[in-house]
């Protein structure tokens, strides 16, 4: 499985930019469908709010590939 961290610029973001930030999806239009279709989880629960609002801590999976939603401080404690 393949896992991608995301460092939030504001306090959340919403599920269809997330997939589009992310590149999950290459659009807006594709996010909303994947989204619509049931095909994206967010905290191991099937999420089918477009605009879901996602904060730190939360992750996201779609198909083989996970997304750990990070706030923005958290980069600088990660690194050794």
């Amino acid at each position: 499985m393949k896992v991608v961290d995301l460092v939030l610029r504001a306090d959340h973001i919403t599920l269809d930019a997330l997939l589009k930030a992310t590149g999950l999806a290459p659009s807006g239009g594709r996010a909303k469908t994947l989204i619509a279709e049931g095909r994206v989880q967010v905290d191991g629960r099937e999420e089918l709010r477009k605009t879901c609002k996602l904060r730190a801590g939360q992750v996201v999976q779609l198909a083989d590939t996970r997304v750990r939603v990070m706030a923005a401080d958290a980069q600088a404690t990660d690194r050794p």
